[in-house]
Order: C-alpha cells, then sequence, then structure tokens
C-alpha cells in the first residue's frame, strides 16, 4: 500500500495557524511516537526547500552539533 504521506501531511497543516504549527510542532516531538516522525520529515522537507544554502548550511551545523548519539540504537534486524 502506497500512502501519499506528503499531501496528507500538507492538508492536515495548510491551514494552520504560525502558532498552531508550532505547537503541533512542540506536541509531535514531545510525545516521542515513531509514527509521527514521517509528519515532522515532510516538515523539514518544505523547510528545507524554502532556504537559501546559508540556512542550510546553519541547520545542517545544528542538527551535526546537537545530533543525541547516546541515542543511537542500530535498527532491528529481520526475525
Amino acid at each position: 500500500m502506497n500512502f501519499p504521506i506528503r499531501g496528507a501531511v500538507i492538508h492536515n497543516v495548510q491551514d494552520m495557524s504560525p502558532k498552531e504549527l508550532h505547537n503541533m510542532v512542540n506536541d509531535s516531538i514531545e510525545r516521542g511516537e515513531e509514527k509521527l516522525l514521517p509528519g515532522l520529515g515532510v516538515l523539514f522537507e518544505v523547510i528545507w526547500e524554502n532556504c537559501d544554502q546559508t540556512k542550510k548550511d546553519e541547520l545542517i551545523d545544528t542538527l551535526h552539533n546537537n545530533m543525541p548519539r547516546e541515542q543511537a540504537q542500530p535498527p532491528l534486524s529481520p526475525s
């Protein structure tokens, strides 16, 4: 089954105010549910596609310098 996640996420957030978007992102992160990660990925994609190179470099530096490496876990191997 191929679910159009980009379109669904954009549909769900397209009419949100900046405050509503802020709250939704915070809530998604605080809840820490794996199923919310694809939606955050779609939002990051929108941000990335609309940033200039300087902002992209800043985002990458932030990611690199703040990666919670102590939380890294190898993927589970199929049984």
